[in-house]
């Protein structure tokens, strides 16, 4: 049992930080603020590398280990987790085409997406079925060699950069109904797909965020990803997995932003003559969030390792979970602890307080998560303890 990071995932981990602290943390409060597409950043993304962590090296991507994928989110999500989510759905999607797709799909995708030369997204949820995904009503109708698609996605991030954006569909009428689900991957620029409008968001600025409509959408079947129907949602739910792994660690970085803030901030601020650190009440809010920050890291890295060998529906859930209640939690006692200051867009506190509830819902909310993890106990599929 080993609790330490390795030689070559340290040293991936400062190369992180440093880029983060050097290209990110300076323009984020402004960025943000004004609603800026961060282009330089995403420039950037490319050259490191990071569009292709998800992809295997035969088609040019980096394939990294599963803790070093968390790393990837944490740092960046510790400068600005907006920016974050660029690489998110990006690497969800290049996974699943990587794990799912035929072999002529996989060759002509990846090594573009590996690059950044094309970037995806995933198109699951709808107006009226977010956490019901079974209750999708996106159809996909076969016409000779072609697929036509008719319905509405929402809360799609990388919309406008999609190329290709998989869409989950409903290609027959079926029960149960995830038998009659699949993903088809849909080219940019597809005569009938549009970008219906920008949703307002309370935080996670720096990446749009979209309502997609597709209108007598004409895609080759070929795109049917995996070349054989029915088996979208499965996919879909495997790419979930990694995607709250994904969720764990950008709530870690953020805890972790908002602790770094916290603890700087009551150095500094001084109250009846002495800084605020020394009052009791600051030390304890600080061994609180301490505290929990580092569990949350962990509980993420173990199921980052275990998503190595194994699914990890009940780990990951637990991850996701807890990770992101601790993130709600260290947020808005970082903002209790600044005081006023808290309060004020001149302080990263207020941006984190914002962005954090995001990951309570995203990637299934926390109470589909407990629901998961308990039903995984009682089915002896996962278990406490050793």
């Amino acid at each position: 049992m080993d609790f330490e990071l390795n030689d070559e995932q340290r040293m991936f981990r400062r190369t992180l930080r440093e880029f983060v602290d050097r290209e990110i943390v300076p323009v984020a409060p402004e960025w943000e603020r004004t609603g800026r597409y961060p282009a330089e950043i995403v420039e950037e993304f490319k050259r490191m590398g990071l569009f292709g962590i998800t992809i295997p090296e035969e088609y040019g991507g980096l394939d990294l280990d599963r803790v070093s994928f968390a790393l990837v989110f944490e740092e960046i999500a510790r400068g600005w987790m907006g920016v974050a989510g660029v690489l998110g759905s990006h690497s969800l999607a290049a996974w699943m085409i990587a794990r799912y797709g035929t072999e002529e799909q996989r060759k002509t995708l990846l090594p573009d997406l590996a690059t950044g030369a094309r970037r995806t997204g995933i198109a699951l949820t709808e107006p009226g079925a977010g956490t019901d995904l079974q209750g999708i009503q996106t159809r996909a109708v076969r016409d000779g060699d072609h697929y036509v698609i008719n319905g509405t996605k929402t809360w799609i991030t990388n919309a406008r950069h999609a190329d290709p954006m998989p869409v989950l569909v409903k290609t027959s009428i079926t029960e149960p109904a995830h038998r009659g689900m699949s993903l088809i991957l849909v080219d940019a620029g597809t005569p009938g797909y549009t970008v219906s409008r920008d949703l307002p968001k309370l935080g996670y600025k720096g990446t749009e965020t979209c309502e997609i409509a597709l209108e007598d959408v004409r895609v080759p079947a070929s795109r049917l990803l995996g070349g054989v129907e029915g088996r979208g949602m499965q996919q879909a739910l495997s790419a979930l997995e990694l995607g709250r792994i994904n969720i764990a660690a950008r709530a870690v970085g953020v805890s972790q932003c908002a602790y770094d803030a916290a603890l700087n901030y009551s150095r500094e601020r001084h109250a009846f003559g002495k800084p605020i650190s020394g009052f009791q009440a600051i030390q304890l809010k600080l061994a609180d969030m301490a505290t929990e920050i580092q569990a949350a890291r962990l509980l993420t890295y173990w199921a980052a390792v275990r998503s190595e060998a194994s699914a990890v529906n009940a780990e990951a859930a637990m991850a996701k979970y807890f990770a992101s209640e601790v993130a709600l939690r260290t947020t808005m006692e970082a903002m209790r602890i600044h005081g006023g200051y808290g309060y004020s867009q001149e302080f990263v506190v207020e941006r984190l307080y914002r962005d954090a509830p995001l990951m309570a819902i995203g990637e299934g909310t926390n109470d589909v998560q407990r629901m998961v993890i308990a039903r995984s106990l009682v089915a002896g599929e996962a278990k406490v303890g050793w």
